[in-house]
């Protein structure tokens, strides 16, 4: 943003020298990056942040300044421009002026100056312009260029004559209008776009560019000019869609004064017929929804101050700053409530009230101190386990992810949620944003899957094939009690494709799979305590069928873990399997954890069978450990998985699985005798329980 020092000189009284100066607006959080000559003039190079569009002018910077030196701001700004002596006919019908939308355009103000006469700019105008980086058209068009730098208020002055029936309709655009803008580039316009039209046609696209039919010529002589307010939303979209970003709508995507339409158009009003002669028709203000100032409370500002920020600041100081920057504190004292000016958007809650207080009182003197707490260098319990999640799984081979919390809507139906986020009318529950921060990422996500999956897409794209990734965070839900706030919860997400890829070697060993996933979810969980980790068969919408797990601990579902399916890996563009798991740690760490139980080294040994089965293909492993576990034999101490076979030899709709049975005592050796008793014993119970037969 360029600021004139010149230029603001003719708005404040300003006694510092420009060096000055710009560290004054430095500290005050207008960051000055340079200071450039230009001529007898000097021009700022402000990095201006989104929150301050009311500084997008050299009015807002000399507000600015008002406070840094106690100047008042004087812009010439005359009440009413001049008129003629005798009124002229009217040619603009108030109803010749219509907003359609009054969503998108909420205020429309258009006035008429007849007889004007088209021509160069004079010197001042042209070198104020030059200065911070416009190049000169003609007066009416630098006119309102130079009012918009001043004022920060963008304007667009149109041809009467070249208008149909010299009407102005305020409505979104038609499927498949276009418009030739002022750049001499035909544009497509759709129905989510404003356009401003006359009676047949759009003539300029709403608070971004002027349409070229329709523009100021060496032949104008009635000049409609056109001050407005857009919301913000409609602007980005359409500036984005169009790929076309202008002086205008970068100022109407941060937010322009609705309430000073009318002082603007007076200003450009009074340059015309100064400088391009012209005589004043009617005005046409078209306001449907007036503004409403936002009001803030605060009982005690000093005392937040010094709470916020450590500064001791009066209750006049307080007082005097906020009025000097137009916050309206006339009863304060008494009620409470500071009313914000119509320019600044971003004045909502008491913390921006302390903000402006500190920032003109001095971020230098703010103390470097920390804030007082309790349990200060201590973590709290969530975090610990957290820590430890990490730790284990970087052992393992993992990275961490840190995805963004937004989403597009597209993945609205991909994927199986967590139990107890989101259950039922999926629609209504997802958190939608009214101003996205990322193009078409409206949606606070419901999972972590689809940032990692993005990451997963990103490495082999760059021939990063073996991949292991997790992310711990925040998924949201749209809230359902009174406060009608999001519901959060912290979930646990990995995601791993491609080979086991071991130290110094260049290629992976062997390809990563299912129990890869499964192994590192139980080594996670292990970490914090909870052993007894159950997997069972289940279905989930972005899991392919049969290699899909739901993740039970005491019973309760926690999460689900399997392989991506084959519909949104080919959306993704993926040709390796990539294998999924997502727990919701609020509902792991509200269980109790399993005591850790030391116990002396076995003395004795243990004798270790291994035995082939026949199986139904819906039997699962679980199934049949929780069957020997059940049985109740002392002496068996583990059952482990071993193999899988299916095919030549195995029946069809069967399997063959190996399990190792682990059996061992702590008072003496085992005999063979022994061990194949209780052996036989359990696999008569399988045949009974389970109708598992031993594979020959």
């Amino acid at each position: 943003m360029n600021i004139s020092y010149n230029w603001l000189k003719d708005l404040i009284a300003i006694d510092l020298p420009a060096e000055d100066l710009a560290e004054r607006l430095t500290r005050v959080g207008l960051a000055v990056e340079g200071i450039h000559p230009h001529g007898d003039d000097f021009v700022f190079d402000i990095d201006m942040t989104s929150n301050r569009p009311d500084c997008l002018s050299h009015l807002g910077v000399a507000r600015e300044i008002g406070v840094i030196t106690g100047n008042p701001v004087f812009p010439k700004i005359q009440t009413r421009p001049e008129e003629t002596d005798v009124p002229l006919p009217a040619i603009l019908a108030p109803d010749n002026v219509k907003i359609e939308d009054p969503d998108i355009c909420h205020r429309f103000t258009a006035r008429i100056i007849r007889n004007v006469k088209i021509g160069p700019s004079p010197e001042f105008l042209v070198r104020r312009l030059e200065a911070i980086g416009e190049r000169s058209i003609n007066n009416v068009a630098d006119i309102t260029n130079y009012v918009m730098h001043e004022l920060g208020q963008p304007m667009h002055s149109f041809d009467l004559d070249k208008l149909a029936e010299k009407r102005i309709v305020v409505r979104r655009a038609r499927a498949g209008e276009t418009i030739k803008t002022l750049d001499e580039v035909d544009r497509k316009l759709d129905e989510t776009m404003l356009a401003i039209c006359d009676a047949e046609k759009p003539v300029a696209v709403g608070g971004i560019m002027g349409g070229f039919d329709s523009s100021i010529t060496e032949t104008t002589v009635n000049v409609l000019l056109e001050v407005a307010f857009f919301k913000r939303e409609s602007v980005r979209s359409t500036s984005r869609r169009l790929g076309l970003a202008t002086e205008a709508s970068y100022r109407f995507e941060r937010g322009v004064d609705i309430e000073n339409l009318k002082a603007a158009s007076d200003r450009a009003a009074e340059l015309i017929q100064e400088l391009a002669g012209g005589e004043l028709g009617e005005f046409i203000d078209v306001y449907p929804t007036k503004h409403k100032r936002n009001k803030v409370e605060s009982d005690d500002l000093s005392s937040s101050v010094k709470r916020l920020t450590g500064l001791e600041v009066s209750k006049y100081d307080c007082t005097r700053i906020l009025e000097a920057l137009g916050i309206s504190t006339s009863d304060a004292s008494q009620s409470g409530v500071f009313t914000s000016p119509s320019w600044r958007h971003d004045i909502a809650i008491e913390e921006d009230l302390v903000e402006e207080v500190a920032r003109h009182t001095g971020y230098e003197k703010i103390a470097d101190e920390l804030p007082p707490a309790y349990g200060a260098g201590e973590y709290q319990a969530s975090e610990v386990r957290k820590k430890l999640m990490r730790q284990t799984l970087v052992d393992m081979g993992f990275d961490e992810a840190i995805s963004y919390s937004f989403i597009d809507t597209k993945f609205d139906d991909q994927y199986e949620l967590i139990p107890g986020l989101v259950d039922e009318n999926y629609e209504e529950k997802l958190v939608t944003l009214k101003d996205s921060v990322i193009e078409g990422a409206v949606r606070m996500r419901p999972t972590l899957l689809p940032g990692l999956l993005d990451s997963v897409r990103l490495n082999l794209n760059h021939q990063r094939r073996d991949i292991r990734l997790f992310e711990i965070g925040k998924a949201f839900a749209a809230g359902q009690g009174e406060d009608n706030l999001p519901a959060e919860r912290e979930l646990f997400s990995m995601v791993l494709t491609g080979g086991d890829l071991l130290k110094k070697r260049l290629s992976a060993t062997r390809a990563l799979d299912f129990y890869d996933a499964k192994g590192a979810v139980e080594a996670a969980l292990d970490a914090v305590g909870f052993e007894s980790v159950e997997f069972r068969n289940a279905e989930a919408k972005h899991l392919r069928a049969g290699q899909t797990a739901a993740i039970y601990i005491d019973g309760g579902c926690i999460g689900t873990i399997g392989r991506l399916n084959e519909e949104i890996s080919a959306n993704y563009k993926f040709k390796q399997p990539v294998f999924l798991a997502e727990v919701d740690l609020d509902a792991v760490f509200s269980r109790n954890t399993t005591p850790i139980l030391y116990r002396p080294l076995p003395k004795y040994p243990s004798i270790i069978r291994d035995v082939s089965l026949l199986v139904d293909r819906a039997t699962t492993f679980e199934d049949i450990r929780a069957a020997v576990i059940d049985h109740g034999t002392e002496i068996c101490r583990n059952v482990g998985f071993v193999d899988i076979f299916e095919g030549k030899g195995v029946e069809e709709g069967k399997r063959s699985l190996t399990i190792r049975l682990e059996y061992r005592s702590d008072e003496r050796t085992l005999v063979d005798e022994e061990v194949s008793g209780v052996h036989e014993s359990i696999l008569e119970s399988l045949s009974k329980t389970l109708g598992i037969e031993q594979r020959p």
